[in-house]
């Protein structure tokens, strides 16, 4: 066991907060990599052998994460994470103590093992899924266990479930590192249980050239947080670093989707818009708004309403401000931004539809014609539009307001892990 010295330009934890290394192995290269391996009991196995079981996962791993690299690997255990309950969880949940543990530490990537069951997108139980963008992997037991009908559970220190477990490690490393599948075979072939391995699997040769490339792109970069303007500064730099990982990230987040998991937003968003849509004074100042205005309006009113919630509801990871900030924990806030404008942005769509059709084929066409606030009655194709754009602006100010995101860990979900094992 050693205490972990801490990187270049990195500050050094409390001597009571230093991690012991668990693992390491060295490749052909002075490039280190530094893993927080946090254990996440559930209460489903003795958290002595969960922690144990991690350690072992990580030693295995270790030499072939090395050779096909060229970089030095180094896993430190951390304090295992007691869980509220045994129920599955999505890998999002995580995610909040993995960024603390990660800026802690800090680490380059952090792998939690648990035994709580894992969800993916689908609600398909899975034995591991990963966040390039957040550089975290969750590997579970829970599925590595799980036996055909009629067969007891497999006991963790079984071989079967120890390489196994190995090759799920490897296999999420991999897509933290930008690997994708490969059906021909070795570590990144889509993952199933097979009861007879007995070995770590190895990356195939295209995989390690890839892996060799961007090893060297792996160690964090990291800053001190000292004032407000030198955290914003970092995560406009760190952003401008790594665009195609947001733009992955934001491509594959559905989050104009958003509102459609979000019931309580969606209600408190349509609900006085409803209201709005049938009043006089809605459509005097509809109709006498400029389209300039208007478009502002809507833009500043999605941008206020995603920055409210992020800092109303404190969705920044970590949640508690720490002296050190790493790259990608910066990436992740950069992401969470971004996936709430354009889940604000399809909100206001969502709002913006109804009202069309409210006023394309509900509203009395001659009613306006009886308002004497509206000088004059002619209302065009435009005009229905841009009133229908302006109430659904105060629809998205409302919805952030009153509803807010009664499931803050969906956002996480939907955008920074993997849909698919």
């Amino acid at each position: 066991m050693e205490d972990r010295s801490p990187k270049a330009g990195q500050t050094t934890a409390p001597e009571s907060e230093r991690r012991t290394a668990v693992a390491e192995a060295a490749g052909g290269t002075d490039v280190g990599v530094d893993v927080g391996v946090l254990p996440a009991t559930a209460g489903r196995t003795e958290p002595d052998r969960l922690v144990a079981f991690a350690e072992r996962l990580a030693a295995d791993a270790a030499d072939e994460l090395a050779a096909s690299t060229g970089a030095t690997w180094r896993f430190f255990a951390e304090e295992p994470e007691p869980l509220s309950d045994g129920d599955p969880r999505r890998p999002s949940e995580f995610l909040d103590e993995a960024a603390l543990r990660m800026v802690e530490g800090p680490y380059d990537l952090v792998v939690v093992v648990t035994d709580a069951p894992l969800l993916a997108r689908s609600r398909r139980r899975v034995a591991g899924l990963a966040s390039p963008l957040g550089r975290v992997a969750v590997v579970s037991t829970h599925r590595l266990r799980v036996s055909a009908r009629g067969r007891a559970r497999r006991p963790l220190d079984a071989p079967a479930v120890r390489y196994n477990g190995a090759a799920v490690l490897l296999h999420q490393v991999g897509h933290l590192l930008g690997a994708g599948h490969d059906p021909a075979g070795g570590a990144m072939a889509p993952w199933e249980f097979d009861p007879g391995r007995r070995s770590v699997p190895s990356f195939d040769a295209d995989v390690r050239r890839h892996l060799e490339r961007t090893a060297s792109r792996v160690p964090e970069e990291s800053v001190e947080s000292r004032s407000v303007a030198e955290l914003v500064g970092f995560h406009l730099t760190s952003a401008a670093r790594n665009p195609r990982k947001l733009a992955r990230a934001l491509a594959t987040s559905r989050a104009p989707l958003l509102p459609l998991f979000l019931p309580k937003l969606s209600t408190a968003a349509v609900a006085p818009t409803l209201i709005l849509v049938f009043s006089a004074e809605t459509w005097d100042v509809g109709l006498n708004l400029d389209n300039a205005t208007a478009a502002l309006f809507a833009v500043a009113s999605v941008l206020a309403a995603a920055v409210y919630l992020v800092f109303s509801l404190n969705l920044n990871v970590p949640r508690e401000r720490r002296a050190v900030v790493t790259e990608h924990v910066a990436l992740l806030n950069v992401a969470i931004l971004g996936i709430l404008l354009a889940g604000m942005a399809g909100l206001f769509a969502l709002v913006g539809g109804i009202m069309l059709v409210v006023e394309t084929f509900v509203f009395p066409p001659n009613l306006m014609t009886n308002w004497p606030s509206l000088e004059d009655p002619t209302v065009t194709t435009v005009d229905i539009v841009r009133i229908a754009g302006f109430i659904a602006t105060i629809g998205v100010l409302t919805g952030a307001l009153a509803g807010g995101l009664e499931d803050r860990t969906i956002l996480r979900h939907l955008a920074l892990f993997r849909p698919r094992p």
